[in-house]
């Protein structure tokens, strides 16, 4: 008992020269590039995995797993997946780590004359809690990992279909990349009560920048039109490439009654005429 005390003091009062050297031995073993900022935050991690260790050792048979290391691992895992790192940059670091605790183990309980079997007790002790820590880290980065991922599919949401005024009462729709179910249900959950509130009367729908449709989702767009349509919004399509025609007249769908131009331009200075139009006739109904 006596001799666990003494290691966990010793352990206590250099959590500062253990951590570096840790990472010191980590990063020579693993050729990673780590920034400074980095280096620090992972020194700080070991500090307080140390001084957690050190507190769980000193009645020499306490199993219990400190809160500090969860905490710890999950940090770890928080980091490298807001940086957008992989698992496996984690993963490799965890061999050497074990490695120089057992280095720096062994030469602490030479110094204070601890036995083989307390010895033992500690190395097993030490990667107990890494195992944990390595266990926790792998949840916590797949969990991570999940929220980043749906957090960027609803930003790329957002960009892959904006809506770009152009003019008082018109709005540009440049609808990007594939287009596919999720897309859609966006446009029509997120894009179309917009488009309600900003009270436009002319949208125009550019879709030279899609890269494929298929039969179900030019349906679905012809739907978002008629929602549209009927919400007493003009709509127009612009930049449709001959490919992505002939998978809208495969799909049944009547483009009869669509208005479609070969760019936004063009589309904008029919609006624009009719627009024009519209004024000149009001004003000739005025004068009468």
């Amino acid at each position: 008992m006596a001799s666990f005390k003494g290691f966990s003091a010793y352990i206590s009062s250099h959590l500062e020269s253990i951590a570096e050297e840790v990472v010191q031995a980590v990063q020579k073993s693993t050729n990673q590039r780590i920034p400074e900022d980095e280096l620090e935050q992972a020194s700080k991690m070991y500090q307080e995995l140390m001084k957690a260790f050190a507190e769980t050792v000193e009645n020499g048979s306490s199993q219990a797993i400190p809160e500090v290391l969860i905490q710890w691992s999950k940090k770890n895992a928080r980091m490298q997946a807001a940086a957008g790192g992989s698992l496996s940059e984690i993963v490799v670091r965890y061999p050497p780590t074990r490695a120089i605790f057992t280095d720096i183990f062994t030469r602490i309980s030479e110094s204070l004359g601890l036995s083989l079997n307390e010895l033992s007790f500690l190395i097993n002790r030490i990667n107990a809690m890494l195992d944990v820590s390595l266990n926790e880290t792998f949840f916590a980065f797949e969990r991570l990992s999940e929220q980043f991922k749906e957090e960027s599919q609803k930003e790329l949401m957002k960009l892959s279909a904006p809506i770009v005024p152009v003019m008082e009462d018109v709005v540009v729709i440049p609808l990007i990349g594939f287009i596919d179910d999720n897309r859609t249900r966006h446009i029509m959950e997120n894009v179309i009560p917009k488009l309600a509130e900003t009270k436009v009367n002319h949208v125009i729908s550019d879709l030279s920048g899609v890269v494929i449709i298929d039969n179900n989702i030019a349906r679905s767009l012809h739907q978002i039109g008629a929602m549209l349509r009927l919400m007493g919004i003009h709509v127009v399509s612009a930049g449709m490439r001959p490919e992505l025609v002939q998978t809208v007249v495969n799909s049944g769908i009547d483009m009869s009654k669509i208005e479609s131009f070969a760019t936004v331009k063009q589309a904008l200075q029919s609006i624009k005429q009719s627009a024009y139009s519209a004024s000149n006739e009001s004003s000739s109904d005025k004068i009468r």
